[in-house]
This record gives structure tokens, C-alpha cells and sequence, in this order.
């Protein structure tokens, strides 16, 4: 530890890098080894909590832990450098990439995720190797690799093909035919560590096909069960033995190679599980699905739009391998030592964890024709949550039990002859409190269905919520009593209950009578008809909910013993369509969905039906447009008739006006002009003048009366 110190006081860190810290590998890798102190794993791993082995813990880095540079696979200027990294690399041209390499100590190129990454780690090992005189601090380099360069080996012993490989092995491997490249790569990082050791040391890591965290290339299988599929897929016979490894097992390899620089230059990282693909499948679909598997060929398998080709191919795989050196020469403190069928549990938690992909369960309660359903099943669409009504859950089980019962005519296995029997029996028991109770389903019964369909894996997947059950405070303790094997004094303690379907959320919907009686009568005919929604059946159930809930005893009570506060929502002041803002108000409360968001399909949907709607809305506002545009032209058009009437009313009055004043003035003129002025002209005519217009005014002012 000495070597990691600064003048023996505080550990000296070192810079780390690490190729596209944006992808599964690069991401989990990088988050490990920044929490890593240099030199730690050449000292006894200390005791750690389980929280090592999820996301959802994150201890604050220690001084001395490696710092991590790296470059992403997303290039742009909106690239945010992630927690866990130091620096990030962005470049233009290798020349820039190379000037980061070359101030680091350790670089780590992985090549398994992304086959575009070989050229690229084997040209920075060239650099390296070719600037070996003007490095002055010395170099790790660390190649990833697949252990698919191993997929074609012949079996060391022919009548034994179950002897496993190992690191001493690795001259006689023999790639897959799509994985001669990464053969390459290795042979030429190899090769290249052994000119100036002192300077630059190279390893390659051939590692197993990496679990855990997100899941990645496995996360088929864990989104198939997880979503309910029907049957989880496995390719061909699933004989073939999958090398794995958990990718914190194989950070910790290479955290192990950065500090204690092994002799050995070529190992083999995988944990000491020889499971078999079907193994696999069945693990996942028995702890996370339906419990089913199907074998499909490996030509249907190409079809599966979720399964890239190089995927498809390592899933294939059949090798036996043992990693010895790891096992023996390193220090770490397994996650999955013994593999992934093993763990599967801890794997599946790991990745709900990660994922964020907890169930929610959400408790909608409330009177009679409050509006539960509606409101539930629109939450139920927006959260994709499995909706809990008590008849469905009902019919359900009794379909179920129906169905269980009948297979003792078909089969003759055992096991199946025994649960037959028993569903009819358990049939028998339910008729036969039907008839002594009205018809109606003894509570027991009742509670049990719902007890096993809230802790079915839908529900325990996605989650789930009740609709207007349980009814009664009763009703409530022995829905979600605890199911452990406890004293009877500690099951009857308030907070002893069932966690896994004990819901985050209760909503009670608040309403008077009043309000209640007045919706139910103005439903429409068709929504009243064979149902509870009449008035007399209104007024029966909102008094056996009143006498079932009131303020001293209330099924509201159990869940506030339980620190579980039930939020109460007025329903009277709500008008919206579909009860919308009730819906909404539920929605902040809960807060944001834990799933996979919308499908592929469910975005094609969604922006088809945004396509649909712009284009409804263009259409109306073009309409609007065109009738807005009318209504002013037509307004225009008035106006100018308007204006064109008005003109010609001051036309016809101003012609009316100088009408009626002319008539004095030609009145005199009649009387004392024109006479003369005809006098006038007849003279002109006879007398003929040289200038007429001279003698005519010297006549007109000749015979003027007023001048003498």
C-alpha cells in the first residue's frame, strides 16, 4: 500500500480511463472503479452491507480513488458528464484523444458492446506503444474482450468435453466466425505489452457475457417477464453451457489488474457458474414471469426485433471455462460468485432497483357512486397498473378453480390430480356458503382471492389499484396480514403486515348523500339498467357504507395506525368531464409512473393521434379563419352599401337644396335679364357687327333701366 501513498499520509490517486462511460459497460464499470481507492483490493476487502450490490446505494467517493476520464458514444455539445467521471473527453480527431490517453495511467478499453471500438483501442495501444521513448510515466493498458474468441475451440479432450479451459489455454482458442476481429485486437494488445514492460503493460480480459445492474445484454429476458410476457423465448434446445459474470465482478477484476499488475497477461473473467441457457431462461421466467419457457429456433430467434446479431450469437454460446487466476491471485469481494441462477433473486431486485422499476400500489376508496371506477381506471391506463375490482377478481378465481378442477379428466400426472381435487373442493366449500349466505361469497373466501391476486406476479410486477376493497376496518387487517410464521401477540401489532401488497397510497373520495342520489338519478337509462345504480339500490348501499364507516370506526382508521395517511378528495366541486381534475389532483399525489414508459407502439399511437389532433386543430382554426375572413367582408360589404346609400341621400338633398335656391335667381333672371338679352341677340343678328360680343354688351348697357 506504501506505492499508493503520498509520503505515507494520503492515498495518491490515479486517472483512469475508460472508453464510452455512457453505455452499460463503460457506465458500470466507471461507477465501480471511481469508488475504488488505489491499491485497496491488495489489502483484506473490508465487510460490506448488501447495498454493494444495487444502485440504490452509492457510497461518497474516498480520497485516493481513481479518477476516471472517458469518452461517450453520444457526441454533441449536450452531452452531460455523468457523477461518476472525472473528466470527459470530447474530440474532434484522434490527435485530441490521444493527448487525454497519454496523461493517464491506466486506460481501459472495453470492445465487447460496441464492435466499433476495436479499431479504435487497437489504434491507441499503437500510440502508445509507438511513444514508448517519450513516456515518461509508465502505462497499463486493458482490453475487454468477449470470450467468443474462444466460441469455435476444440474440446481439450475429445471424450471429455466437459474439461473447462483456462488462461493457459488461451493460445489454441478459436473465435466465432464474427468475432475474428476481437481475436485480433487481442493478439495485437498482447503483443505490443511485451516490448518495454516498465513503460507499458498490456492485459486482455476475456470475459463472460456481463449481468446485473441494468441488465444488458440478458435484459430481453427480464423485460419479457417483467411485462407479463406469456412464455420467456429460449433459442434452439438451451443445452449450450453460458460463461457469465456479474459486471461489478468483472469492475473488480480490472480494479484487482490496475493495482497489482499480475504476471499473467491474458485472463479469463467469469464467476464459477456453468449454467446452461435454458437454466437461465428459467430462472428468470420462475422469479420475474409466468414460470414458462418456450424453445423456439434459432431462425425464429433472428426475428426478434429486441435481439441484435452479435447478442444473438453469444447467447449461443457453449463453452466451459474456469477462471483460475481470478479465483486464485485476486482479492474480491464477489456479487455473484456462484452465477447468475443462483443469485437470480438479488440479480432481479438489482435490476427493479436500477430501473426503477417498483410497483406501485395505489387504494381508491370511497362512497357509492363517488366515482371510484371511472376515476381508477383512467390512473390504471395512465400508470399501466392492473385494476383490482372485486367482481373481476371473483370471477377470475372461480374461472380458475373451474378450470384447475376439470384437468383430473384430461391428465393423469399426480401433482396436477392433487391440485384438481383440491380446487374442487375448495369449490365445494364456496357453493355451499353461497346458499347459506343469500348467494352471496363468504368474506374468507373473498379476501383469500384478493389476497392472491394482489401477490400474483402482474401485480407484484407492475402494481396495482383497489378499487373500493376492503370495505371494512376488518376486512382490512386480514387482507393485508402479515403471511409470516410469527407469535399471534406479534402478528396482532399494528405494524405487522404484508409490505408486498400493502398499498403506497389510499385515496378516500368525499361526497354527500345529496350530491350522490342526484348523479345516480340523472344517469343515462342504459347505464342503470341491471345494475346497483338505482335509487332504491343507491339508498340501500350508501346506508350500509354509512353504518360500515363511521367517524369512530372506518377501514380509513386502519391505514392511519399504519402511518399510511389517506388523502380525502372532494368529489362534490368537481364538474370536469370524466371526473379529469379529481383524476389529475390523484396524479400529484402519486407522482411519477415506475415503468418502462410507452412502447414503441404506444409512441406510434400517441404521435398519431398528436398528428390527428394538430390536424384538427389547423382545420379548426382555418375554418375559424375562413368564417372570421367572410364575416368582415360581409361586414365590409355592408358598410359600403351603407355609405353608398348615405352618399346618395347627401347627393339627392344638396341637388334638393340648390333646387329650391335657384329658383328666385331665375325668377329674376326671366323677368329682368332675359328679355333684354333677347333684344340684344336679335339686334346682333341683324345689325351683323364685326365684334358680336362687344356690341352685345355695349347694347345689354345701354338699355341697363338703372343707368341713365
Amino acid at each position: 500500500m506504501a506505492s499508493t501513498q503520498d509520503d505515507g499520509d494520503k492515498p495518491k490517486s490515479k486517472r483512469l480511463f475508460v472508453n464510452q462511460v455512457d453505455q452499460f459497460q463503460g457506465k458500470n464499470l466507471s461507477k465501480y472503479l471511481s469508488r475504488c481507492v488505489v491499491g485497496a483490493s491488495l489489502e483484506e476487502p473490508e465487510e460490506e452491507d448488501d447495498a454493494k450490490s444495487t444502485d440504490s446505494f452509492i457510497p461518497p467517493p474516498k480520497e485516493g480513488c481513481y479518477e476516471i476520464v472517458g469518452t461517450t458514444k453520444e457526441k454533441g455539445p449536450n452531452v452531460q458528464k455523468p457523477d461518476y467521471v472525472k473528466e470527459l473527453v470530447n474530440f474532434d480527431n484522434k490527435d485530441q484523444l490521444y493527448e487525454f490517453l497519454v496523461e493517464c495511467d491506466v486506460i481501459v478499453y472495453d470492445i465487447t458492446e460496441d464492435p466499433d471500438q476495436i479499431d479504435e483501442a487497437v489504434w491507441a495501444v499503437s500510440e502508445l506503444h509507438s511513444d514508448l521513448e517519450k513516456i515518461e510515466k509508465p502505462k497499463m493498458f486493458i482490453l475487454i474482450s468477449s470470450v467468443m474468441t474462444w466460441a469455435k475451440s476444440k474440446p481439450l479432450d475429445p471424450d471429455d468435453p466437459e474439461i473447462p479451459f483456462t488462461e493457459d489455454d488461451y493460445r489454441r482458442r478459436k473465435p466465432h466466425p464474427n468475432f475474428k476481429e476481437h481475436i485480433s485486437a487481442e493478439k495485437t494488445v498482447i503483443k505490443l505489452g511485451k516490448t518495454n514492460k516498465s513503460k507499458l503493460v498490456t492485459y486482455v480480459v476475456a470475459s463472460g457475457l456481463t449481468y446485473g445492474a441494468e441488465e444488458q445484454i440478458f435484459h430481453y429476458l427480464f423485460k419479457s417477464a417483467w411485462h407479463n410476457a406469456p412464455e420467456l423465448l429460449c433459442f434452439g434446445n438451451g443445452q449450450n453451457v453460458v460463461p457469465t459474470i456479474h459486471i461489478k465482478d468483472l469492475a473488480a477484476v480490472i480494479q484487482n489488474i490496475a493495482d497489482s499488475r499480475p504476471k499473467v497477461r491474458y485472463l479469463i473473467a467469469k464467476d464459477d457458474s456453468n449454467s446452461t441457457l435454458e437454466e437461465i431462461v428459467k430462472s428468470v421466467s420462475g422469479s420475474l414471469g409466468t414460470d414458462k419457457v418456450k424453445n423456439i429456433t434459432k431462425e425464429e430467434a433472428l426475428l426478434n426485433k429486441e435481439i441484435e446479431q452479435n447478442d444473438f450469437d453469444m447467447l449461443l454460446v457453449n463453452l466451459r471455462m474456469d477462471a483460475v487466476n481470478v479465483k486464485e491471485n485476486m482479492r474480491i469481494s464477489w456479487v455473484s460468485e456462484a452465477g447468475m441462477v443462483e443469485n437470480i433473486q438479488a440479480i432481479i431486485k438489482e435490476y427493479k432497483d436500477t430501473r426503477n422499476l417498483h410497483p406501485l400500489r395505489v387504494c381508491v376508496l370511497g362512497p357509492p357512486a363517488s366515482g371510484k371506477s371511472t376515476v381508477v381506471k383512467q390512473l390504471c391506463e395512465h400508470y399501466k397498473l392492473h385494476h383490482i375490482k372485486i367482481k373481476d377478481v371473483i370471477d377470475q378465481a372461480i374461472d380458475d378453480l373451474t378450470t384447475t378442477s376439470r384437468r383430473a379428466d384430461s391428465e393423469d400426472q399426480e401433482e396436477d390430480e392433487g391440485k384438481a381435487q383440491d380446487a374442487q373442493e375448495l369449490l365445494d366449500s364456496i357453493n355451499e356458503g353461497k346458499e347459506n349466505n343469500n348467494g352471496r361469497i363468504e368474506d374468507t373466501y373473498v379476501l383469500k382471492f384478493f389476497r392472491d391476486k394482489l401477490l400474483s406476479m402482474p401485480c407484484q410486477n407492475q402494481g396495482f389499484i383497489l378499487d373500493g376493497f376492503p370495505k371494512t376496518m376488518e376486512q382490512a387487517k386480514e387482507l393485508f396480514a402479515s403471511e409470516d410464521d410469527e407469535e399471534p401477540e406479534e402478528s396482532a401489532k399494528p405494524t405487522n403486515y404484508n409490505r408486498l401488497i400493502m398499498p403506497d397510497h389510499v385515496i378516500s373520495l368525499k361526497a354527500n348523500d345529496e350530491f350522490l342520489k342526484h348523479r345516480v338519478m340523472n344517469l343515462p337509462e342504459s347505464e342503470v339498467v341491471n345494475t346497483h345504480n338505482t335509487e332504491e339500490g343507491l339508498v340501500r348501499r350508501l346506508e350500509a357504507y354509512r353504518n360500515a364507516n363511521t367517524e369512530e370506526e372506518t377501514v380509513l382508521n386502519y391505514f392511519d395506525e399504519l402511518e399510511i395517511h389517506p388523502e380525502d378528495i372532494d368529489v362534490v366541486k368537481d364538474s370536469s368531464h370524466m371526473m379529469k381534475d379529481t383524476v389529475e389532483k390523484i396524479k400529484k399525489i402519486i407522482g411519477k409512473a415506475r415503468n418502462y414508459g410507452p412502447t414503441p407502439e404506444e409512441l406510434e399511437q400517441m404521435k398519431k393521434l398528436e398528428e390527428e389532433e394538430r390536424q384538427k386543430k389547423e382545420a379548426e382554426q382555418k375554418q375559424e379563419k375562413e368564417r372570421k375572413e367572410l364575416e368582415e367582408a360581409q361586414e365590409r360589404k355592408k358598410r359600403q352599401e351603407e355609405w353608398t346609400q348615405r352618399l346618395n341621400e347627401v347627393k339627392r338633398e344638396e341637388y334638393e337644396l340648390l333646387e329650391a335656391q335657384s329658383i328666385p335667381l331665375r325668377n329674376y333672371l326671366m323677368k329682368h335679364v332675359m328679355p333684354t338679352l333677347t333684344q340684344g341677340l336679335i339686334e346682333c343678328c341683324k345689325t351683323r357687327p364685326d365684334d358680336a360680343i362687344d356690341f352685345l354688351a355695349e347694347y345689354l348697357f345701354q338699355q341697363n333701366p338703372q343707368v341713365d
